[in-house]
């Protein structure tokens, strides 16, 4: 029988509030996930779902408006929420690594890429410049740019969208994090640096062993990366399984909608299924289930009754609906 995996992640019914001038922001609403050692735990959901806030949750960079008003993220056995300012600055960087949405616009435009990068490595490791001017040169490389020398004495606003990506995720990298965040690596990329980077990541984790928290809007990116996929809407976890009963056997009509809406390369005549209304006011969220209002399989129950907790349908698939989708035979 196989060995169960060690947990690299976890995180318990996590509430996260924004105060803006215009009123309180629900951004999270009692999140919960379980990432597993070594495995691509993908979150997936539209624009404005809470992905980018759960990541900087878990690295402890919220910005000043916003409130953790409970919950639990545990790395190592540690509640990281509890932990304090001194032990999150020891893991970040170097057991939790995050690469940025935009990275031209996360790395600093008025300091060489080589020093961002020897920064980190001085900073969690004792070594010699020289030692960490070695270590970002082979990080460089090992991205895939061709010229790391070069690339080191340049400024980031020298350097091409693709190219400030690979930056990044050496940055991430070069000192082997147990634990990589990836927001939107392949933002604003053309299709074939996506699937440069894409295996990139792949192949780095792979080899040093780290586990990949992907986040992303692209159901593509998903089929071709992850393990384990948590679908987020509203701020809320509405679905969770592994990638095949995902994409065989969607449950919630979400989930199904996003799926439906991708073009097939077996089914060039079908037509894609687009998905009406918008996302709800997180300032306002209902007190029913979030998707109601876009849903085609709402019953009475769904408008009478609170918002659906996460239950499991079949072992290890998850869905927040009190009607499922019942996929096709």
């Amino acid at each position: 029988m196989a060995e169960d995996r060690r947990e690299a992640l976890r995180i318990e019914n996590l509430v996260v509030r924004f105060q803006t001038p215009q009123g309180q922001v629900n951004a999270l609403n009692g999140v919960s996930l379980v990432q597993e050692e070594g495995q691509v735990y993908c979150l997936v959901g539209e624009s404005g779902s809470g992905k980018s806030t759960l990541a900087l949750s878990i690295m402890g960079l919220l910005p000043n408006n916003a409130t953790i008003e409970q919950g639990a993220i545990y790395f190592d056995g540690v509640n990281l929420l509890s932990s304090g300012q001194d032990h999150m600055r020891t893991l970040r960087g170097k057991d939790i690594a995050m690469v940025f949405q935009d990275a031209q616009s996360a790395l600093n435009p008025v300091q060489l890429v080589g020093d961002q990068i020897e920064e980190i490595i001085l900073e969690h490791s004792d070594v010699s410049t020289r030692t960490a001017n070695r270590m970002a040169q082979e990080m460089l490389r090992q991205t895939g740019l061709a010229d790391p020398r070069q690339i080191m004495g340049q400024y980031p606003f020298h350097l091409s969208g693709g190219m400030c990506q690979r930056v990044m995720i050496a940055m991430g990298l070069v000192l082997e994090p147990r634990l990589l965040i990836a927001d939107e690596p392949t933002s604003g990329l053309d299709v074939t640096l996506q699937a440069e980077i894409l295996d990139l990541l792949r192949k780095l984790c792979r080899e040093q062993g780290a586990s990949i928290l992907l986040i992303t809007h692209d159901m593509g990116v998903v089929a071709s990366m992850a393990q384990q996929v948590g679908v987020l809407y509203a701020g809320s976890m509405i679905e969770v399984a592994e990638v095949i009963p995902t994409f065989k056997r969607p449950q919630h009509p979400y989930t199904w909608s996003l799926i439906g809406s991708l073009p097939r390369l077996d089914e060039p005549a079908r037509r894609l299924r687009t998905l009406p209304g918008s996302p709800p006011d997180m300032m306002n969220l209902p007190n029913e289930c979030a998707f109601l209002p876009r849903c085609q399989k709402a019953q009475s129950r769904c408008r009478i009754s609170p918002r659906p907790p996460l239950m499991e349908l079949e072992p290890g698939h998850h869905v927040a609906c009190y009607n499922p989708v019942v996929p096709p035979e």
